[in-house]
Protein backbone atom coordinates (compact mmCIF):
# COMPACT_ATOMS: atom_id res chain seq x y z
CA UNK A 1 0.00 0.00 0.00
CA UNK A 2 1.16 3.01 -0.95
CA UNK A 3 2.02 6.59 1.49
CA UNK A 4 0.58 9.66 0.51
CA UNK A 5 1.95 10.49 -3.44
CA UNK A 6 4.95 12.26 -4.07
CA UNK A 7 6.72 15.12 -2.41
CA UNK A 8 9.10 17.30 -3.95
CA UNK A 9 12.25 17.45 -2.22
CA UNK A 10 14.09 19.77 -4.42
CA UNK A 11 13.61 20.76 -8.66
CA UNK A 12 12.68 17.66 -10.27
CA UNK A 13 13.67 15.90 -7.00
CA UNK A 14 10.88 13.65 -5.24
CA UNK A 15 10.38 11.42 -2.14
CA UNK A 16 7.73 9.05 -1.84
CA UNK A 17 7.06 7.31 1.15
CA UNK A 18 5.79 3.55 1.16
CA UNK A 19 3.97 1.32 3.57
CA UNK A 20 4.74 -1.13 5.02
CA UNK A 21 7.93 0.48 6.89
CA UNK A 22 7.46 3.92 6.02
CA UNK A 23 10.35 3.45 3.07
CA UNK A 24 11.39 6.47 1.01
CA UNK A 25 11.86 5.82 -2.58
CA UNK A 26 13.36 8.66 -4.74
CA UNK A 27 12.56 9.69 -8.32
CA UNK A 28 15.12 11.77 -9.98
CA UNK A 29 13.55 13.36 -13.40
CA UNK A 30 16.08 14.32 -16.05
CA UNK A 31 15.03 15.09 -19.39
CA UNK A 32 14.99 11.81 -20.81
CA UNK A 33 13.71 9.89 -17.84
CA UNK A 34 13.41 8.92 -14.36
CA UNK A 35 16.59 7.55 -11.81
CA UNK A 36 14.75 5.26 -8.98
CA UNK A 37 16.47 4.77 -5.23
CA UNK A 38 15.50 1.87 -3.74
CA UNK A 39 13.33 -0.86 -4.51
CA UNK A 40 11.59 -1.78 -1.58
CA UNK A 41 10.29 -5.25 -0.04
CA UNK A 42 9.71 -7.65 -3.40
CA UNK A 43 8.60 -7.76 -6.90
CA UNK A 44 4.97 -6.54 -6.33
CA UNK A 45 6.36 -3.74 -4.64
CA UNK A 46 8.86 -2.84 -7.15
CA UNK A 47 6.02 -3.22 -9.60
CA UNK A 48 3.54 -0.19 -7.81
CA UNK A 49 7.08 1.90 -7.74
CA UNK A 50 7.18 1.50 -11.56
CA UNK A 51 3.13 2.09 -11.89
CA UNK A 52 3.40 5.10 -9.44
CA UNK A 53 6.80 6.64 -11.44
CA UNK A 54 4.87 6.30 -14.94
CA UNK A 55 1.01 7.26 -13.99
CA UNK A 56 3.24 10.55 -11.81
CA UNK A 57 6.04 11.59 -14.13
CA UNK A 58 5.07 10.20 -17.81
CA UNK A 59 9.13 9.19 -18.16
CA UNK A 60 10.48 5.66 -18.57
CA UNK A 61 13.15 4.53 -15.87
CA UNK A 62 16.50 5.01 -16.56
CA UNK A 63 18.70 3.51 -14.01
CA UNK A 64 18.22 2.52 -10.46
CA UNK A 65 20.60 3.60 -7.32
CA UNK A 66 20.63 1.65 -3.83
CA UNK A 67 21.65 3.12 -0.91
CA UNK A 68 22.33 -0.31 0.81
CA UNK A 69 21.68 -4.14 0.78
CA UNK A 70 18.84 -4.44 3.26
CA UNK A 71 16.17 -6.01 2.00
CA UNK A 72 13.59 -3.08 2.39
CA UNK A 73 15.75 -1.33 -0.11
CA UNK A 74 16.79 -3.93 -2.46
CA UNK A 75 14.60 -6.80 -2.93
CA UNK A 76 12.64 -5.14 -5.73
CA UNK A 77 15.62 -5.32 -8.01
CA UNK A 78 14.64 -8.16 -10.08
CA UNK A 79 12.18 -6.41 -11.90
CA UNK A 80 14.23 -3.53 -12.93
CA UNK A 81 17.18 -5.75 -13.73
CA UNK A 82 14.68 -8.32 -15.65
CA UNK A 83 13.29 -4.51 -17.76
CA UNK A 84 17.18 -3.91 -18.46
CA UNK A 85 17.44 -1.02 -16.36
CA UNK A 86 20.50 -0.56 -14.54
CA UNK A 87 20.98 -1.04 -11.07
CA UNK A 88 24.11 0.64 -9.35
CA UNK A 89 25.16 0.20 -5.93
CA UNK A 90 27.92 -0.56 -3.34
CA UNK A 91 30.44 -2.97 -4.69
CA UNK A 92 29.92 -5.21 -1.40
CA UNK A 93 26.31 -5.91 -2.03
CA UNK A 94 27.05 -8.95 -3.15
CA UNK A 95 28.88 -10.24 -0.18
CA UNK A 96 26.62 -8.70 2.34
CA UNK A 97 23.83 -10.50 0.49
CA UNK A 98 25.78 -14.02 1.22
CA UNK A 99 26.36 -13.27 4.92
CA UNK A 100 23.14 -11.51 5.65
CA UNK A 101 20.14 -11.14 3.22
CA UNK A 102 20.23 -14.77 1.38
CA UNK A 103 20.76 -16.44 4.81
CA UNK A 104 17.45 -14.83 6.59
CA UNK A 105 15.34 -14.84 2.90
CA UNK A 106 16.20 -18.74 3.08
CA UNK A 107 14.65 -19.54 6.28
CA UNK A 108 11.74 -17.73 6.08
CA UNK A 109 11.01 -19.26 2.64
CA UNK A 110 11.63 -22.70 4.82
CA UNK A 111 10.04 -21.10 7.59
CA UNK A 112 7.42 -18.56 6.10
CA UNK A 113 5.54 -18.46 9.32
CA UNK A 114 8.44 -16.55 10.87
CA UNK A 115 7.82 -13.26 9.08
CA UNK A 116 4.46 -13.75 7.14
CA UNK A 117 4.60 -9.79 6.20
CA UNK A 118 7.75 -10.36 3.78
CA UNK A 119 6.14 -11.68 1.14
CA UNK A 120 9.38 -13.06 0.27
CA UNK A 121 8.33 -16.03 -2.43
CA UNK A 122 9.04 -14.65 -5.19
CA UNK A 123 12.23 -12.91 -4.44
CA UNK A 124 15.32 -13.59 -5.73
CA UNK A 125 18.48 -11.84 -4.49
CA UNK A 126 19.54 -9.53 -7.49
CA UNK A 127 22.82 -7.57 -6.92
CA UNK A 128 23.30 -3.84 -9.07
CA UNK A 129 24.78 -4.20 -12.09
CA UNK A 130 27.14 -1.68 -11.42
CA UNK A 131 29.32 -1.97 -8.58
CA UNK A 132 31.12 0.88 -7.35
CA UNK A 133 34.06 0.88 -4.89
CA UNK A 134 34.88 4.85 -5.83
CA UNK A 135 32.87 7.79 -6.02
CA UNK A 136 31.39 8.17 -9.36
CA UNK A 137 29.28 11.00 -11.65
CA UNK A 138 26.54 9.66 -13.67
CA UNK A 139 24.00 11.05 -15.77
CA UNK A 140 21.22 8.31 -16.21
CA UNK A 141 18.27 10.11 -17.75
CA UNK A 142 20.51 13.32 -18.69
CA UNK A 143 20.53 14.53 -14.69
CA UNK A 144 23.89 13.97 -12.73
CA UNK A 145 24.04 12.28 -9.64
CA UNK A 146 26.90 12.36 -7.58
CA UNK A 147 27.21 8.39 -6.10
CA UNK A 148 29.65 7.81 -3.05
CA UNK A 149 30.08 4.76 -1.53
CA UNK A 150 30.38 5.08 2.29
CA UNK A 151 32.97 3.90 5.05
CA UNK A 152 31.53 0.88 7.43
CA UNK A 153 28.02 2.15 9.19
CA UNK A 154 24.65 1.32 8.66
CA UNK A 155 25.97 -1.41 6.89
CA UNK A 156 29.78 -1.95 5.28
CA UNK A 157 27.71 -1.08 2.14
CA UNK A 158 26.68 2.23 2.33
CA UNK A 159 25.96 4.83 -0.92
CA UNK A 160 25.08 8.36 -0.23
CA UNK A 161 23.57 10.13 -3.68
CA UNK A 162 23.67 13.71 -4.04
CA UNK A 163 22.04 15.68 -6.50
CA UNK A 164 24.32 18.85 -6.81
CA UNK A 165 21.97 20.81 -8.95
CA UNK A 166 19.00 20.51 -6.58
CA UNK A 167 20.96 20.44 -3.22
CA UNK A 168 19.25 17.21 -2.55
CA UNK A 169 20.98 14.01 -0.72
CA UNK A 170 19.95 10.45 -0.18
CA UNK A 171 21.44 8.58 2.57
CA UNK A 172 19.57 5.75 2.77
CA UNK A 173 19.45 4.57 6.92
CA UNK A 174 22.66 5.99 7.44
CA UNK A 175 20.18 8.69 9.30
CA UNK A 176 16.69 7.87 9.91
CA UNK A 177 13.80 10.43 10.96
CA UNK A 178 10.52 8.49 11.59
CA UNK A 179 12.52 6.37 15.02
CA UNK A 180 16.33 5.75 16.18
CA UNK A 181 18.86 4.33 13.79
CA UNK A 182 18.61 0.28 13.54
CA UNK A 183 21.69 -2.10 14.31
CA UNK A 184 22.51 -5.38 13.06
CA UNK A 185 22.77 -6.82 9.88
CA UNK A 186 26.01 -6.20 9.11
CA UNK A 187 26.18 -2.67 11.18
CA UNK A 188 29.16 -0.93 12.56
CA UNK A 189 28.21 1.11 15.56
CA UNK A 190 31.59 2.60 15.90
CA UNK A 191 32.40 3.66 12.61
CA UNK A 192 28.92 5.12 12.34
CA UNK A 193 29.75 8.44 14.15
CA UNK A 194 32.81 8.73 11.34
CA UNK A 195 30.78 7.77 8.57
CA UNK A 196 27.81 11.18 9.57
CA UNK A 197 31.00 13.00 10.49
CA UNK A 198 32.86 13.23 7.14
CA UNK A 199 28.89 13.93 5.07
CA UNK A 200 28.63 16.03 7.76
CA UNK A 201 31.74 18.17 5.93
CA UNK A 202 30.56 17.96 2.50
CA UNK A 203 27.03 19.12 3.32
CA UNK A 204 25.30 22.52 3.24
CA UNK A 205 23.22 24.15 5.38
CA UNK A 206 20.76 24.67 3.07
CA UNK A 207 20.72 21.10 1.33
CA UNK A 208 17.86 18.59 1.82
CA UNK A 209 18.66 15.42 3.11
CA UNK A 210 16.36 12.18 2.55
CA UNK A 211 16.16 9.22 5.11
CA UNK A 212 15.78 5.54 4.69
CA UNK A 213 12.91 6.21 7.03
CA UNK A 214 10.51 9.61 7.53
CA UNK A 215 10.49 13.54 6.30
CA UNK A 216 13.35 14.79 4.93
CA UNK A 217 15.36 16.57 6.92
CA UNK A 218 18.99 19.10 7.18
CA UNK A 219 22.17 18.91 8.09
CA UNK A 220 21.75 19.82 11.65
CA UNK A 221 20.04 16.81 12.28
CA UNK A 222 22.59 14.84 10.57
CA UNK A 223 25.11 16.29 13.10
CA UNK A 224 22.53 15.64 16.15
CA UNK A 225 22.48 11.71 15.21
CA UNK A 226 26.07 11.79 14.57
CA UNK A 227 26.67 13.60 18.51
CA UNK A 228 24.57 10.28 19.63
CA UNK A 229 26.27 7.70 17.73
CA UNK A 230 29.81 8.94 19.20
CA UNK A 231 28.61 9.06 22.96
CA UNK A 232 27.30 5.27 21.83
CA UNK A 233 31.06 4.37 20.08
CA UNK A 234 32.30 6.10 23.37
CA UNK A 235 30.56 3.88 25.74
CA UNK A 236 31.17 0.32 23.88
CA UNK A 237 34.85 0.85 23.42
CA UNK A 238 35.15 1.77 26.86
CA UNK A 239 33.33 -1.05 28.47
CA UNK A 240 35.39 -3.33 26.22
CA UNK A 241 38.93 -2.16 26.88
CA UNK A 242 37.78 -2.26 30.43
CA UNK A 243 36.75 -5.95 30.31
CA UNK A 244 33.15 -5.48 30.89
CA UNK A 245 30.88 -7.85 29.59
CA UNK A 246 27.67 -7.26 27.37
CA UNK A 247 25.44 -7.49 30.21
CA UNK A 248 27.38 -5.04 32.65
CA UNK A 249 27.75 -2.40 29.88
CA UNK A 250 26.33 1.16 31.52
CA UNK A 251 24.65 3.16 29.09
CA UNK A 252 23.28 6.15 30.72
CA UNK A 253 20.38 7.98 30.61
CA UNK A 254 20.90 10.10 27.34
CA UNK A 255 21.36 7.13 25.23
CA UNK A 256 18.84 4.99 27.01
CA UNK A 257 16.05 8.13 26.07
CA UNK A 258 17.08 7.68 22.14
CA UNK A 259 17.19 4.14 21.87
CA UNK A 260 15.27 1.23 22.93
CA UNK A 261 17.28 -1.43 25.18
CA UNK A 262 16.90 -4.23 22.45
CA UNK A 263 18.87 -1.89 19.73
CA UNK A 264 21.21 -0.50 22.29
CA UNK A 265 22.10 -4.50 23.09
CA UNK A 266 22.01 -5.17 19.87
CA UNK A 267 24.47 -2.20 19.30
CA UNK A 268 27.20 -3.89 21.52
CA UNK A 269 26.95 -7.26 20.28
CA UNK A 270 28.31 -5.86 16.81
CA UNK A 271 31.12 -3.40 18.86
CA UNK A 272 32.58 -6.56 20.00
CA UNK A 273 32.54 -8.85 17.55
CA UNK A 274 33.88 -6.40 15.78
CA UNK A 275 36.44 -4.93 18.38
CA UNK A 276 37.28 -8.76 19.31
CA UNK A 277 38.64 -9.00 15.34
CA UNK A 278 35.46 -11.98 14.89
Amino acid sequence: MSGGGWTEVGPGVFQRRYDPLDVSVGAVIGPHGATIIDTRNNPAEAREIMHDVARRFEQPVAAVVNTHAHYDHTFGNQVFARAGIPIYGHYLIPRHFEQFEGPRLDLVRERPDLEPEMSWSQVELTPPTALLDSAQVVRPGGRELELLPLGPGHTDTDLAIRIPDAGVWFLGDVIEESGPPMFGSGSYPLGWPLVLESLAERIQDTEVLVPGHGAPVDRAFLVDQAGRFSALAAVLSQAHAAGATLQEIEFGQALRGYWPEEFLKEAAADAYRQLSGS
